[in-house]
């Protein structure tokens, strides 16, 4: 698979960028390093995108375990003990997966360290594997630190609400959060990013469609890049006090503004929100100092 595609260049282009992005595409690998699997295997949780193939919907899902439960089996492989939730959207599709292109990101608070997973999901006996396309870590900007968690282990997931419309406790949810993931698609495969800020950098400016800036990056543009080429894409926010998810789905497009200024909209199709989804619980948050004051 080549570091970038037509949608990425794009916006690399557009943004001056594309030098830059060629120097840091070099971080990104097929194999598994040391420390890479030694970081996995220290992970309560891990966030999973995915195109359902049943329906084309594009979702983010989180999969928690004891630490141990993400571990690397092989240079090209990490498996994963367990699997989503009965009544996360993407378990049709991960109980019968056989190469499902996916996006996976580790993300810890604690450290503000963060790696991404790309590659084709099979179902096994004792959970899933993935056969590891792209293997990447980013930088700490825009994570906010939390400095513990506690896991609540008698906790059972409520029963989940579905809808075509944010509800205005839902809006408050979104706008008061302060970090999101993002699963898009592309041709050959999918991704899954995190994006920070102080809370109210996303906004939901009606029932069916949110809106967040695009901060300054690493200049590959991949999100946005797949964005460019297929506008699916799935949200994820979650309550880190006390394990509520919010999976949205529907499609979103880059907007550009004066000065270099993009942006992102997000037209929703449905909105999962599940009450006590994860049995993890963390810490108050220590906003990053790379985040922006959000515009009002």
């Amino acid at each position: 698979m080549e570091t970038y595609h037509a949608g990425s260049r794009t916006m690399q282009d557009r943004a001056g960028v594309r030098e830059l992005a060629d120097h840091v595409g070099q971080i990104i690998g097929q194999g598994i390093k040391p420390v890479a699997a030694a970081f996995l295997e220290l992970q309560p949780l891990l966030i999973l995108g995915a195109a359902d193939p049943a329906t084309g919907r594009v979702w983010a899902s989180p999969l928690t375990g004891t630490p141990g439960f993400v571990r690397a089996t092989g240079p090209h492989q990490i498996s994963i003990t367990g699997a989503t939730r009965p009544t996360d959207p993407l378990t049709p599709a991960l109980t019968e997966a056989q190469d499902l292109p996916v996006g996976t990101i580790a993300l810890d608070p604690r450290t503000r360290r963060r790696m991404r997973v790309d590659g084709q999901l099979r179902c096994t006996t004792r959970g899933l594997a993935i056969e590891a396309e792209r293997v990447f870590a980013n930088c700490p900007k825009y994570i906010q630190r939390r400095e513990s968690y506690e896991t609540v282990a008698d906790g059972e997931p409520a029963r989940p609400r579905r809808d075509t419309e944010l509800t205005r406790a839902q809006a408050s949810f979104i706008e008061a959060a302060d970090t999101f993931f993002l699963a898009t698609v592309h041709e050959h495969g999918a991704d899954t990013s995190h994006r920070g800020g102080n809370p109210g950098f996303v906004q939901a400016t009606s029932p069916h469609e949110l809106t967040w800036p695009d901060y300054a990056g690493n200049a590959m543009f991949l999100s946005l890049g797949n964005l460019l080429t297929d506008p699916r894409a799935g949200l994820l926010f979650l309550d880190w006090t006390t394990g509520t998810t919010l999976q949205l789905t529907g499609e979103a497009r880059p907007e550009f503004g004066q000065n270099g200024e993009r942006r992102v909209r997000f037209t929703l199709t449905e909105v999962i929100e599940t009450p006590t989804a994860l049995p993890l619980r963390w810490s108050a948050p220590e906003y990053s100092p790379a985040n922006p004051t959000p515009a009002r």
